[in-house]
């Protein structure tokens, strides 16, 4: 995730991050500067087409469509932020959730042993879960000195928490937590499946096929409508201001598709792997 000071304009204006929307898109506005001139100079050079050409109220259909577009893209960058939030929620109530399952288990558990097991699986869980959703292989053995063996063929978040509820219910019918303590405790076991089940529904639930199919197809045909009714008010002055209308049009999709899958690798998706290395790092403060 990019880090950085929102309030520092300069760098937001003359900087170009390598996740800039700018550098991705370099080769279309070539392209659509090329064939802008293209249209420009066949109305003006070589079919010299007059003030009075019908092709001039191609514009009155922008105007129009303009509306249309612009609707378009605030729900599709909405939908996708709403996405991204709501898997960085997700991942809020992990870090709280670690927190306060190891927070419990060191006051209620004595044997240093039962606390070792809990000070390296709890984070594994996190750890787990972030390789899980970003569709990366886990280790297959997670810590020296415990044996966890992770089956990359089953779910693997699923055989954690099963490790975790397995110890917990060992550790009560050898009374060493009490009925109420595990019912206390089992709500912070529960609260990891649901909160992966979550995840999982972000990541495998993306913006329906024709919605998104139906965006990119309206921001072409309308680029590509551009230069033909406003050659006869901008002349080749066209070229620049097409260009510039699709770098805008087709950069607020290109971030709604970047942000709609919240746990990838890119640069503006959440940070899960540093979030799985601080539920480690107070976890084993707690324990």
């Amino acid at each position: 995730m990019v880090q950085y000071n929102p309030k520092d304009w300069i760098t937001f204006i003359f900087r170009f991050h390598k996740s800039d929307t700018f550098r991705q898109l370099i080769p279309m506005m070539v392209t659509i500067g090329l064939y802008s001139y293209i249209v420009a100079y066949l109305e003006i050079e070589y079919w010299q087409l007059s003030e009075q050409s019908h092709v001039k109220n191609i514009t009155i259909m922008h105007g129009m469509l303009g509306f249309v577009i612009s609707l378009l893209l605030v729900f599709r960058t909405n939908t996708a932020y709403d996405r991204w939030w709501e898997g960085r929620k997700h991942w809020g109530a992990l870090v709280n959730n670690s927190r306060n399952l190891a927070i419990k288990l060191s006051i209620i558990l004595k044997d240093e042993y039962d606390k070792l097991f809990f000070k390296r699986v709890i984070p594994a869980y996190a750890s787990v879960l972030q390789k899980h959703l970003s569709d990366e292989d886990t280790a297959k053995m997670l810590f020296e000195g415990l044996d966890l063996e992770i089956d990359h063929h089953k779910h693997r978040p699923n055989q954690v928490a099963k490790m975790l509820f397995k110890k917990i219910n060992e550790l009560h019918e050898a009374g060493k937590i009490s009925g109420d303590q595990l019912i206390i405790i089992n709500n912070e076991i529960q609260s990891f499946t649901d909160i992966c089940g979550a995840c999982e529904r972000i990541k495998n639930t993306p913006i329906p096929y024709s919605y998104s199919s139906f965006i990119k197809k309206f921001i072409f045909f309308y680029i590509m409508t551009l230069p033909f009714g406003y050659v006869f008010n901008l002349g080749y002055y066209v070229i620049p201001v097409v260009v510039f209308i699709f770098y805008v049009l087709a950069s607020l999709e290109l971030i709604a598709e970047e942000i709609e899958d919240p746990f990838g690798n890119d640069a503006n998706d959440l940070p899960t792997e540093k979030l799985a290395s601080n539920i480690k790092k107070h976890i084993e403060e707690i324990l």
